[in-house]
């Protein structure tokens, strides 16, 4: 956590109300997106109740494990809570154990790193097996490292590093089939988003 994010903390457990507006600000928009791919129409109602839970349990946090990871981490029981109250499931993904070794692709992923703060791309990410999903999401969006994400999701860093560089090269793959041909008064949208559906990953 940055110091400056650190004495924020500190400031809004100390009840100043407007440090506490600031953690809003600055975590909501990574956190909202992180539960768009999540819950999907849902978020903005999954998201009111991480806060109401952050505001509650704010006094007892001791910035051990980072403001970010802690409020992801409440984000993300809050809505798999969501999602067993509407007896749904998580998209099961391929064990991260088991996927294969993959070489670095520095452009690749960079080219699919850019299109992640569109609605768009989230869309996108979200049609991903749900732990490279996850480990996108935390990692490029969220802003955590790969320590703090796995924390959040109950995995090594490592694993968390292979899933979110697989997530990546995947979601390059998917942003050039969806590129159009570049004709005169095309009004193709290259991110048109997917429906956003609970999907299962074949391997």
């Amino acid at each position: 956590m940055s110091a400056e994010l650190s004495e924020t903390v500190r400031a809004a457990q100390a009840g100043d109300e407007e440090a506490f507006r600031l953690l809003y600000r600055t975590v909501q928009p990574g956190l909202l997106r992180y539960l768009t791919a999540l819950v999907d129409a849902d978020a903005e109602d999954v998201a009111s109740e991480t806060w109401l839970q952050i505001a509650r349990d704010l006094p007892s946090f001791n910035g051990g494990t980072g403001f970010r990871a802690w409020a992801a981490a409440i984000a993300r029981n809050r809505a798999l809570d969501h999602l067993r109250y509407r007896r749904r499931r998580p998209s099961l993904s391929v064990p991260v154990d088991e996927l294969a070794h993959l070489a670095g692709d520095e452009d690749t992923a960079g080219r699919a790193d850019e299109g992640i703060g569109t609605d768009s791309a989230i869309a996108l990410i979200a049609a991903l097996p749900r732990t490279e999903a996850e480990a996108v999401l935390l990692r490029a969006v969220v802003g955590l490292d790969a320590e703090s994400a796995g924390r959040v999701l109950g995995k090594r860093p490592g694993a968390v590093r292979t899933a979110a560089h697989r997530g990546l090269r995947r979601l390059a793959r998917m942003l050039e089939q969806r590129e159009p041909s570049l004709t005169p008064g095309s009004e193709q949208d290259v991110l048109a988003p997917p429906p956003l559906t609970d999907r299962r990953s074949k391997g």
